[in-house]
């Protein structure tokens, strides 16, 4: 790597995209300059995590950091996809960017994926987290003062009871231990509101909680002067489950 590697974050909103912007923040030869994150444009909502787009938005202004948007069709295919990241991709390369970097941990298919897709691009895939011992990694994040809310929980790995808490010791003693206190095979998903790399806290609130598609989704709002709650459509105030 050449020093002061231009690098985009893949961005979640979650705990584990959130300790690899701490990470590369202690490195001298990276300069993290954007965060990516996918959004299922039908619902205005990160991928998987259900997160709100203007709450996503925060997280970016919180950090200081600028937010590149992928957004991809719900339904969405692997080719579509495919192409939506393609095209980030090569427009994040035209302006400099050499690296990617993600917070995976352990899942060798995941990585493996990530970088067949990264491959020829001329940008490089990062993996700063790999092969941390997830157990300590947890408690470590929690340590640090990281906050994050559980925003996702698959019930035939976790019980539904955790969605909309926070992640803090007293959730990771609770865990059972199939359970990777990480989440790393989709047990839980988490959104990121204060830390480290946070430049300002973000206020927040639990919304409503509801099951879909197999899935247990607590949504997030905002708690302080902007929160728009009040005005939304049902749409938004519903999680999604992309």
């Amino acid at each position: 790597m050449t020093r002061h590697t231009k690098t985009l974050i893949s961005w979640s909103s979650g705990k584990d995209s959130a300790w690899t912007l701490h990470a590369l923040s202690e490195r001298n030869d990276i300069e993290v300059v954007g965060l990516l994150t996918t959004v299922t444009s039908a619902f205005d909502r990160v991928a998987m995590h259900a997160v709100r787009t203007e709450l996503l938005r925060a997280q970016a202004r919180a950090v200081g950091l600028p937010l590149t948007e992928i957004r991809i069709p719900f339904p969405c295919s692997n080719a579509q996809y495919a192409n939506a990241m393609s095209e980030a991709l090569t427009a994040a390369a035209r302006d400099g960017v050499t690296a990617v970097a993600f917070g995976d941990l352990f899942l060798e298919d995941v990585r493996q994926y990530r970088e067949d897709r990264m491959r020829g691009t001329g940008i490089t895939p990062l993996f700063p987290l790999w092969g941390r011992p997830t157990h300590s990694l947890a408690r470590e994040m929690v340590a640090a003062g990281l906050r994050a809310r559980v925003t996702c929980v698959d019930p035939r790995q976790l019980d539904a009871c955790f969605a909309g808490r926070d992640l803090d010791t007293r959730l990771l003693d609770g865990l059972p231990a199939s359970v990777d206190p990480c989440g790393e095979r989709g047990e839980f998903h988490t959104f990121v509101y204060d830390g480290p790399m946070f430049q300002r806290p973000l206020r927040i609130r639990t919304g409503e909680i509801v099951e879909r598609d197999g899935f247990v989704f607590a949504d997030v709002v905002r708690s302080d002067p902007e929160d728009t709650d009040g005005s939304q459509s049902e749409q938004q105030r519903n999680p999604m489950h992309a």
